[in-house]
């Protein structure tokens, strides 16, 4: 056991939110949190990492607790960095102690080498050994290496580490604060949305470099495959409660279904039993002959209620996002040829092209930074372009969505978003609008700017809807939205019989919508017919061709020639000398792989002075053996 929740209530304007939450989180569990916008999820989170407290419940007071090994990281958007710092500055930080251990064995190495009496010798001698054990058993050999690749797994691949944390996108910022998070390693790892911001291969990196993770993870999130892959266990938080599944995504929404199902026929054979208990009640009561049997059986209708199957929660409001369209376009309705796509002066694409029939659905996929967004930009006509043409065809009405929501007013409240670009409609007809998306209540009075990103993009689409495009451009449209609004939109878009285009890293989406794949790699569009998991074997067969590729013919038979008997005996010659040389290589492969063995023995790390000697040796074999494989090399050819 890491960590414990015991009958914990959090309350917000004197209602609660959360509600006798009992929780227990177990060494290396990797466990899921899903919910709603807006049921207690990040709330949850910060009462485990302490950044919000608790309050005293109805009954009896609530307890958070720990075990005494329990270490907890927590991902934060962009917090946790400091602006100042350069990238390899912060990457270091997680290895502060190992790096004070490496510097102490530096000097103790550097106080060994000096005149030191016997008794100083074997108390510097007892420290070295103590501390380059515990830097060696903490793979402290290893720092750069694991700092390199957790930099190459989330994308930083061609980064300049000089470059200060300041200068990097917020993008950046949060992919790089994930990263030194994993660097530090915790016992429990706690991550609210961890794949915003990452694109499909380092969402794939991540993934597997979680199900490795030798600790605990608590994770918050909206992304389905990644709760499928990682996740060993599901608790949701549910009208205030929370309730736990073990297994996957995929097996939380199965038992869930079965479990409501079961429920609601208890519910519905118990409601009919109460019914049959008022009847019998009620006809029975005043009767004098079986007033007895009246009474009996109020007591058994009063047990019933005070213990009552509680209804069934599967009939939970859902947003309702429809998309529809007045002017049908011509069949052909856009194209681009050869279009260079560029963005702050920097060539991204030099030659993009595209054709879209009415109807089609076409996902773009791509590394961060290669363009994906520009290209949706510069097809509207929003980035300019200098060579290559576009071409829309008449009667196209294009509906954007942008991820950043630049085009929503922060200044305006949700209410007057819509009645600025929509004055003729009444009140009525605009919070029905806003209904169907689930912004309600006071909350279409609250300022665009305060607003969750789940709200904007709910707002986003609202307004999408009242526009009756016949062509989307949709811009990570999935990004902030809960997996029940997530199903809905991908409904929606799925029964849009008008033509998309989309940028996603949502690979549910992706599958579920796409008839084409584009993905934007080297600088070039590659298009794949089908969705997601199309383009998924597609590439598996490239790879597959490329590796063929890549391995080198065997080289034509030639017609034997005659050689004269001094070629012959020049032959023999150095068939014996290459034969002399293997026998050396494999003799100093031998005294290498012993030394090597030596070192590794506790008597001799704790030797100074013979580890020193036998590292010598050993880098004056390794040297040894780098010039004779270069003399077999030369003699093969």
């Amino acid at each position: 056991m890491l960590c414990t929740l015991d009958n914990i209530w959090k309350y917000f304007n004197g209602e609660p939110l959360l509600k006798g939450i009992n929780f227990t989180i177990n060494e290396g569990e990797r466990v899921g949190l899903v919910g709603r916008n807006g049921c207690g999820k990040t709330t949850l989170l910060s009462i485990i990492t302490g950044n919000l407290g608790f309050d005293p419940s109805p009954e009896n007071e609530g307890r958070l607790s720990f075990s005494g090994n329990c270490r907890i990281g927590y991902l934060e958007q962009g917090v946790g960095l400091s602006a100042e710092c350069s990238v390899a500055e912060e990457m270091r930080k997680p290895f502060a102690e190992l790096d004070r251990e490496h510097e102490r064995m530096v000097e103790l190495e550097e106080a060994l080498s000096g005149n030191l009496s016997d008794i100083e010798r074997e108390k510097v001698e007892a420290e070295y050994s103590s501390v380059s054990t515990h830097f060696e058993n903490n793979e402290g050999y290893l720092i750069d290496v694991k700092i390199k690749t957790v930099l190459n797994g989330m994308g930083f691949s061609g980064l300049d580490l000089t470059r200060s944390v300041n200068s990097l996108s917020g993008g950046e910022r949060t992919r790089l604060s994930l990263a030194k998070l994993l660097l530090e390693s915790p016992s429990l790892l706690i991550l609210d949305e961890p794949t915003n911001h990452l694109d499909l291969d380092t969402m794939t990196w991540l993934e597997d470099y979680l199900l490795d993770y030798k600790g605990a993870i608590l994770v918050v999130s909206h992304n389905r495959y990644f709760l499928d892959k990682v996740c060993t266990r599901i608790c949701e938080i549910e009208n205030g409660r929370l309730k736990s599944y073990s297994g996957n995504y995929s097996f939380y929404v199965k038992q869930k279904r079965e479990d409501n199902l079961r429920q609601e026929k208890l519910y519905e054979a118990e409601q009919e039993k109460i019914k049959e208990l008022q009847f019998f009640i009620d006809k029975n009561r005043v009767s004098a002959t079986s007033a007895k049997a009246a009474k009996s059986k109020q007591h058994m209708l009063d047990r019933i209620v005070e213990n009552a199957v509680e209804k069934p929660k599967m009939y939970e409001k859902s947003a309702k996002i429809r998309l529809e369209y007045d002017i049908e376009p011509p069949k052909e309705v856009f194209s681009a040829e050869n279009v260079d796509i560029s963005a702050g002066g920097k060539v991204l694409l030099e030659s993009f092209s595209l054709n879209m029939r009415r109807g089609d659905k076409v996902g773009i996929i791509g590394k961060n930074g290669t363009g994906k967004t520009t290209i949706l930009k510069t097809i509207q006509g929003i980035n300019p372009h200098t060579k290559g043409r576009i071409t829309w065809a008449q009667n196209v009405k294009i509906a954007y969505y942008d991820q950043k929501n630049e085009y929503l007013n922060p200044n305006n409240t949700v209410i007057e978003e819509i009645h600025h670009r929509y004055p003729r409609m009444t009140d009525y007809e605009v919070r029905s609008v806003l209904g169907s998306v689930l912004l309600t209540g006071e909350n279409v009075f609250k300022e665009v700017g305060v607003i969750s990103g789940g709200e904007k993009t709910k707002l986003s689409f609202a307004l999408m809807s009242l526009k009756r495009g016949n062509f989307l451009v949709l811009d990570e449209p999935t990004n902030h939205l809960d997996i029940s609004t997530k199903e809905v939109l991908e409904d929606a878009l799925k029964d849009f019989i008008g033509t998309i285009l989309f940028v996603s890293h949502d690979r549910y989406l992706l599958n579920k919508i796409a008839d084409r794949v584009v993905e934007i790699r080297d600088g070039k569009a590659y298009e794949y017919k089908g969705n997601y998991d199309d383009y998924l074997r597609a590439r598996e067969i490239e790879k597959a061709d490329e590796m063929k590729a890549a391995v080198p013919s065997p080289k034509p038979i030639e017609k034997k020639q005659y050689r004269t008997k001094s070629q012959r005996a020049e032959d023999v010659r150095k068939k014996q000398e290459i034969s002399e040389l293997e026998k050396k290589i494999s003799n100093l492969e031998k005294e290498i792989s012993e030394t090597e063995e030596l070192i590794c023995q506790p008597e001799i790390a704790s030797d100074y002075q013979k580890m020193t000697e036998l590292c010598q040796s050993l880098e004056d074999k390794k040297n040894e053996l780098s010039e004779l494989m270069d003399q077999w090399l030369e003699m093969q050819d």
